[in-house]
């Protein structure tokens, strides 16, 4: 086990290089020991046997941003936005990796959902392994249901005039704070459509009737799910750390055209 003399020599920054690029990568916060990034939606965390043809990737555009390597202790789903956490060294990440197993880091997500969603609550709902068929072709398969649980809360509400949906003539949809307790494949997007409240853009679990009058009507192109926010101790300083990320421009367009801006200023 690596003690805190050891984590703190290994921040040291002759481990790193001096030749940063700036690659556009949005780095919202750095010390020697960490790195934080708002991810883009659509951006993979790192090379995967999903998309052999993607030459972009978080962690690869990261470490030649800060000059250095990294090394990722936790994720985000390729279509999620929003904070992604990196140490720069594996005594750190092994830390960080122990912190977020231990349910030590809040993670809070902001998400717009069909329908109105009651003003608060809590799902536990086990959720069973659903294996990709490329990437957990040697897993496996026969695991029992895991522990899933999800809080959320109801920030803003909106009714539109238009019949998405052919049994209602208006549609309705939320904007909702999620705070995941697990970390589970698709927490979150599997959650919410257990909940009959799918988010909106996601094309695994949602409702394709909402994902193109978004499109057609707003411009979103993209799942409206960002993590917002993550809340640690410092795994080297033991001082606590709120690292937060801001909306892009297809969520800002939303947030603006649904009269929620206040909400997400207030209480995101």
């Amino acid at each position: 086990m690596s003690t805190a003399n050891d984590i703190t020599n290994s921040c040291e920054p002759h481990s790193c290089i001096n030749n940063r690029i700036d690659n556009g990568i949005d780095i919202i916060y750095e010390d020697e020991c960490i790195v934080a990034i708002n991810k883009e939606a659509g951006l993979l965390v790192h090379r995967s046997w999903l998309d052999k043809g993607e030459t972009r990737f978080a962690m690869q555009l990261t470490r030649d941003a800060v000059g250095c390597h990294v090394f990722p202790v936790h994720r985000l789903d390729r279509p999620t936005s929003g904070v992604l956490l990196f140490a720069k060294s594996s005594a750190v990440a092994r830390s960080l990796t122990e912190a977020f197993t231990e349910h030590k880091v809040v993670k809070q997500y902001l998400a717009v959902v069909r329908g109105f969603m009651p003003e608060q609550g809590t799902l536990d709902y086990a959720l069973s392994f659903q294996p990709d068929a490329i990437a957990d072709k040697f897993a496996d398969l026969d695991k029992p249901p895991q522990e899933a649980v999800t809080h959320w809360q109801s920030l803003a509400q909106i009714e539109l005039p238009f019949a998405v949906s052919k049994k209602h003539d208006t549609s309705r949809y939320s904007l909702v704070r999620l705070t995941p307790e697990t970390g589970r494949k698709h927490q979150l997007r599997r959650h919410m459509a257990h909940l009959f409240h799918p988010i909106v853009g996601d094309t695994s679990h949602g409702d394709g009737r909402h994902n193109r009058f978004f499109r057609s009507q707003y411009a979103s192109e993209r799942m409206l799910l960002h993590a917002h926010s993550l809340a640690l101790t410092h795994p080297v300083t033991g001082m606590p750390l709120l690292l937060e990320a801001s909306l892009d421009h297809q969520w800002q367009r939303v947030v603006e055209e649904f009269g929620w801006l206040n909400s997400v200023k207030s209480k995101a």
